[in-house]
């Protein structure tokens, strides 16, 4: 049987992606790497083990006890961990992290695929066994944007890009064709609870791949946590981009923004 590593977050993704691993044959050998990781991974998986944010020695040997030649990174993990003091990093972390010209996204990844590489483990494309989770271009849900509410939609995925560029969040909240927030440290949720307090209901999300994404890490994801950050501030649709955006647990995604009036639309 082909094995794969799946080094998991929080959120619903690492499930659904080791569900469809080993539906496909995959041995799927799972280690959580941070706080509040789904507790169905432990029975998705085929192995399951934690590991401490930061302890990167202990995550690779786990790695190669299990002769995994390729590991697969999905889930949320944002910064704010290293900067909380949550994460105690390791020795070899320590040196990883010492060596970086920054601590953007890409940066720290990038330096997480050489450490890996170095070890004889590949890191794929992380959507290649979950493609069908990408939705099409068209409105997903009952409800269509109004022509005000595309307006903002096609000006919200245009400064998202902007932001991917330059490696700072994936998400913006505006309206009126106005800014409400930017996403940055705190992730995409807390960026929609934010603005979408500021915006006092109304408001529109937009969530882009960054315009050179590199599909081994950090492709845009939203799922019910999204919808939930949204109704809790009356925020009124969400843009994506189609074939580019990982949709989670589609069908509950669709009930919620149905049930609140909320128009989605893969763009």
């Amino acid at each position: 049987m082909n094995t794969i590593g799946l080094i998991a977050g929080v959120g619903r993704l690492p499930v659904e992606f080791a569900r469809a691993a080993r539906g496909m044959g995959f041995d799927v050998i799972a280690i959580a790497v941070a706080p509040g990781v789904d507790a169905e991974l432990a029975q998705a998986a085929s192995k399951f083990y934690t590991t401490g944010l930061g302890e990167l020695d202990k995550l690779i040997q786990i790695l190669k006890a299990e002769a995994v030649r390729q590991v697969t990174l999905l889930g949320k993990v944002t910064k704010e961990h290293l900067f909380s003091g949550a994460a105690r990093p390791d020795g070899r972390m320590q040196r990883l992290l010492a060596g970086l010209k920054d601590l953007n996204d890409d940066t720290v990844m990038l330096a997480l695929v050489r450490e890996f590489a170095g070890e004889g483990i590949d890191v794929p494309d992380q959507t290649a066994l979950i493609r069908q989770l990408m939705p099409a271009a068209g409105v997903l849900t009952k409800r269509r944007p109004s022509p005000a509410e595309t307006a903002d939609m096609e000006f919200g995925l245009s400064l998202a890009r902007q932001i991917g560029g330059l490696d700072i969040g994936q998400t913006v909240v505006v309206k009126n064709r106005a800014v409400m927030a930017v996403e940055a440290i705190e992730g995409t949720d807390a960026c929609i609870r934010r603005g979408g307090a500021l915006s006092r209901g109304g408001a529109i999300v937009a969530k882009a791949a960054k315009p050179k994404q590199d599909m081994r890490f950090d492709v845009p994801s939203v799922g019910p946590d999204t919808l939930k950050a949204m109704i809790e501030t009356g925020a009124a649709a969400l843009a994506i981009e189609a074939g580019k955006t990982l949709l989670v647990d589609k069908k509950q995604v669709i009930e919620l923004a149905d049930s609140h009036g909320i128009s989605i639309v893969a763009m």
